[in-house]
Order: C-alpha cells, then structure tokens, then sequence
C-alpha cells in the first residue's frame, strides 16, 4: 500500500537530492527511503527499481538545466546567446553535480516517460536555435552541436574532477574558452579544408 503523500515525483526529488549530495552512483533505493522515512518496499509501489529512478533523476535534471538554459538565452543571439547558454550549463553542473552526471551516463529509461519529457528534446531545439545565429548549414549544424556540447561537458567534467589545479583560475580558462569557440563558430572551416584524414 502506498504511503500517503509519497510520489514518483517525491521519490525522484529525494533522489536527485541526495545524487547531488553523495553521487548518482551511490544512490540507491535503501538511500532513498532512508531519507523519505520509509521501508524501502514504499518505494516500489512509485518506481520499478534503481534503473528507473536514476532515468527519472536524469529527465528531471534535463527538464531543469533546459529551463535555465532557455531563461538565460531568452532574447539573445550570437556570442550573447553561446555565453548566456554556456554559463547556465555550467552553473547547473556546479549547483547539481549529481543530477548533471545523471543526464551523461547510460541509463534505461522508460519510453513512456522519455516520450512525456520535454527536457530532452527542448535542449537540442535550444542548442540548434543558438547556433543558428552562425548561419551554419547541415551537415555543418550538427558537427557545431557536437563540438559545443563536447567544449562544455569537457570542461565542467574536469572542473569538478578538480583536473584544473594550475594557478591560473578556471574562471579565466572558462571565458577564453568561450571566446574561442565564438571565433571558431563564427569561422566554421570549409569542407576539406585542415583535413587530416
């Protein structure tokens, strides 16, 4: 029987609580109803098992970074746009590691709820929209994507690993790294050309 009160939707936010305090990697179910005060049988009356909550971790995480991400684009293009966008994804990493890490790992998730989900899908249209502003042709869109989401996960993955411990602050590496990736946008090379194939 369920316990009143308790929710799918409760028993994610717990999780996702406690991914960000401890880990996605070291959540687990007995966690979880640890620290909603219930027997760990509670629980599976909301969500099938550890797979589906860390998928409903993930989603969650996704719907939230998308919503700041697109708060802090809203009215903006070019380098405005890449630099509002890149800091609200760093800073979602920053205040939520665990629930970030959710979102960059393999995890089975429920069609259904996958298909119900707008984070996902809302974050490719945001990251599209951005770049338009480069007048960047397909194949050319999606190769930019790609290097954008690599630059930014790249960075704050090592930033939290703490793999920046040289003197000079990751806040300066940051905005150079953002003024590059704005020139190299902005000059996106020919086909063929630098082709070290």
């Amino acid at each position: 029987m369920a316990r009143a009160g308790l929710t799918a939707d409760r028993v994610t936010l717990a999780g996702a609580e406690l991914a960000d305090e401890v880990g996605i990697d070291h959540v687990t179910m007995s966690a979880v109803a640890r620290r909603l005060g219930v027997k760990d049988a509670s629980l599976y009356v909301h969500v099938r098992g550890l797979e589906d909550l860390r998928g409903r971790i993930a989603l969650l995480a996704a719907d939230e970074k998308t919503i700041g991400i697109a708060e802090a684009t809203a009215g903006r293009a070019g380098r405005d746009a890449l630099v509002a966008f890149a800091n609200a994804w760093r800073a979602y990493a920053h205040d939520h590691p665990g629930r970030y890490a959710a979102t960059q790992i393999p995890i089975q998730i429920d069609p259904e709820l996958a298909l119900r989900a707008p984070g996902p899908r809302r974050a490719v249209e945001l990251t599209y929209s951005m770049l338009r502003a480069y007048a960047l042709d397909e194949p050319d869109l999606t190769d930019a994507v790609r290097l954008v989401r690599s630059t930014l996960h790249g960075f704050v993955s090592l930033e939290a690993a703490g793999g920046f411990a040289h003197a000079r602050p990751a806040e300066s590496s940051w905005a150079r790294c953002l003024d590059a990736l704005h020139a190299l946008l902005e000059r996106w090379p020919s086909p063929g050309e630098g082709d070290l194939r």
